[in-house]
């Protein structure tokens, strides 16, 4: 094996705009610019709805996304060709479920194998499957990724697993430009909640001349995340129904979209808070909603990390998040950044709202330090994490 292994991640699909996907596109894309060698290999779908680094190679198996259980040794044969084709050292699945395919694929073959989990240990989403695949990845793979320490501790004391366990937290997937810090020095000199206007050019591509700023004293909280019922939002707009009573000047953004668009807007107008409640959809472009934003709002009941929430504390947003597993606490936790709730508590959740958007000098504080505590999930900084593991065992 080289000094620098040849690396490819499989992953369901880059086709999609959802966080896993995002993650793994940041990931190949930093590991390819420290000069890894680096395939993303895709079961379905030609197409990433992510920017890659030039020298990523992005192959799909299937164009579109087949059954499984009539593919499934056919896409088995096919990781396996592509292995072979390219030479791969190192095989990372981008979801422990992966292991189905991946283990038969790279049977007999000098690939060292590691599974990617982006579940917390104690949620297998209604699967047998995902915990039997977890034991497997545990006692025949080279080593499993997970995201917090927490995860890590669950993982070891449940299986006893033959493989390392690493804990890499997922990386920032936007630069965190000297724009916002920027941004963040107005704040000081006005006391306004300063943000970037949306137009802006994106961290690391922005022009020579001087970033455009504004203050944007408009009481806006953004939420972000699929509209599925693991999210919270209706815990979260049920605590809307009371922030709006204190403060009816603000207005809630839950920016995503899924399954429950239709239920949430049905509780949204029984509520009758329709009219301080905007659910724009899903966006490839996340950065203007919260440069736009006062304050940020994570409501989840459970979470494999907590993506958003490193993502507002990069542009400055105060927190308020449920303290759901896993993911906020590891994230939050002695980062002066936010306030911590107990998930599922309606009446906790509005009380530490109504605190936050009530106080504009506390919310400077907040955003503060999570802009600071937000610099060690830096992409380099976690390709660096990664580089160690990927090189473990290598010769030279």
């Amino acid at each position: 094996m080289s000094a620098r292994p040849v690396v490819c991640f499989l992953t369901g699909t880059l086709d999609a705009l959802a966080g896993a996907e995002r993650v793994t596109a940041v990931v190949a894309s930093a590991l390819a610019a420290r000069g890894y060698t680096v395939h993303v290999l895709a079961l379905w779908g030609e197409r990433s709805c992510f920017p890659l680094h030039p020298a990523v190679h992005l192959h799909a198996l299937h164009a579109l996304r087949p059954s499984f259980k009539r593919r499934y040794v056919a896409t088995v044969r096919g990781i396996r060709a592509y292995l072979k084709q390219h030479g791969i050292e190192v095989l990372v699945g981008v979801d422990t479920m992966l292991a189905w395919f991946t283990a038969p694929a790279a049977l007999g073959l000098p690939v060292r194998q590691i599974a990617w989990e982006h579940c917390n240990f104690d949620e297998d989403l209604g699967r047998r499957s995902r915990r039997v695949a977890r034991r497997l990845a545990a006692s025949r793979f080279d080593a499993v990724v997970v995201l917090t320490e927490r995860d890590r501790k669950r993982w070891q004391q449940a299986l006893r697993p033959r493989a390392p366990i690493v804990a890499i937290a997922n990386p920032l997937p936007f630069e965190m430009g000297t724009e916002i810090d920027a941004d963040i020095a107005t704040e000081m000199t006005t006391g306004g909640a300063t943000r970037m206007t949306p137009d802006a050019p994106a961290p690391g591509t922005a022009a020579s001349s001087p970033v455009s700023l504004t203050v944007h004293d408009a009481p806006l909280l953004l939420a972000v995340g699929r509209l599925i019922p693991a999210k919270g939002f209706d815990l979260l707009l049920r605590a809307w129904q009371q922030v709006v009573a204190r403060y009816p000047e603000w207005r809630l953004r839950i920016v995503g979209e899924g399954e429950s668009r239709a239920a949430l807007e049905a509780l949204r107008d029984t509520l009758g808070i329709g009219h301080r409640v905007d659910l724009p959809g899903t966006t490839p472009d996340i950065l203007p909603y919260y440069r736009t934003a006062s304050a940020f709002c994570l409501s989840s009941r459970y979470e494999g990390f907590g993506m958003v929430l490193i993502e507002a504390m990069a542009c400055g947003l105060p927190i308020v998040s449920t303290d759901c597993p896993t993911g906020p606490r590891a994230i939050l936790e002695g980062t002066g950044a936010g306030l911590l709730v107990p998930p599922d508590n309606v009446d906790a959740l509005a009380a530490a709202l109504i605190r936050v958007l009530g106080d504009a000098a506390l919310r400077t504080q907040l955003g503060r330090a999570g802009r600071q505590a937000a610099q060690r999930y830096h992409a380099t900084t976690i390709a660096a994490a990664w580089d160690t593991l990927l090189c473990m065992h290598c010769p030279g």
